[in-house]
């Protein structure tokens, strides 16, 4: 049977690849768990400098598997289980030390909004569709969306998005901050995203992104210190000190 989620590591790429095209990538407990220790594998791993993340097949991901939810013996304890794993993926992603690119087609819709938005830099295809979809079965949002989905968005954009039912093209996605690129092959145009990052300062790129992601934390006080403190840990790395004589040297 194959795995619901592949991990593929070259070139100090890890491709992370949704793998239920038959079912548009749609999240079971399976694929969920499956996700977590993908992520998990990435994160522990040195010779993976950036990631990429996609979905086999046409979609990239449609949401949760609804029969799963309906075929379970207790619904209630299953989508909370489910929704809590695919969240632990997710959080994961987010806090990642190395940067992120999604290579995104088809559709994107419920959970895999959230998946998606876990990524630094998206990247769609044309004809993309985007969907909240939670509303039309009379559920709520996961996989941290109620949160991501503001920062990328603004809030009454958020708020319309999610309440109005509209689904977006891949041009209004881009023009709302969903997405950063259309391409033509979205996949391709990621994974050259992903070399430029591995082939350059990619632990510099890593503690960007965290801070970042934590810039809606804490006072801006806080903030200060903390890329103050960051400064003084990354000069010393050899990382640092090589692109820094590299540029003294041109």
């Amino acid at each position: 049977m194959p795995q619901p989620v592949t991990l593929t590591v070259s070139e100090h790429i890890g491709h992370i690849q949704l793998n239920r095209p038959e079912a548009a990538n749609t999240i079971t407990l399976p694929l969920a768990s499956a996700l977590v220790e993908a992520v998990a594998r990435v994160s522990a791993d040195p010779d993976v400098h950036a990631v990429l993340l996609s979905g086999a097949g046409t979609r990239f991901c449609g949401g949760g598997d609804i029969s799963s939810f309906t075929s379970a013996s207790a619904p209630g304890p299953y989508l909370t289980e489910l929704a809590a794993t695919a969240d632990t993926a997710v959080q994961t992603l987010e806090s990642l030390k190395k940067p992120v690119v999604a290579a995104v087609q088809g559709a994107v819709a419920g959970g895999g909004l959230g998946i998606m938005l876990a990524a630094d830099v998206i990247i769609a295809a044309e004809g993309t569709k985007f969907v909240y979809a939670y509303p039309s079965i009379g559920l709520t949002a996961d996989c941290g969306a109620s949160a991501s989905l503001p920062r990328a968005m603004g809030l009454h954009r958020a708020l319309a998005f999610a309440l109005l039912g509209r689904p977006l093209d891949a041009a209004e996605a881009q023009s709302q901050g969903l997405v950063t690129e259309i391409a033509a092959d979205p996949l391709a145009r990621a994974h050259d995203v992903a070399a430029g990052w591995a082939a350059g300062a990619p632990e510099a790129l890593g503690e960007a992104r965290v801070l970042l992601r934590q810039s809606t934390t804490g006072t801006r006080e806080e903030i200060g210190a903390r890329e103050a403190s960051m400064m003084g840990e990354r000069v010393v790395t050899a990382e640092a000190q090589a692109l820094m004589a590299a540029f003294l040297n041109r």
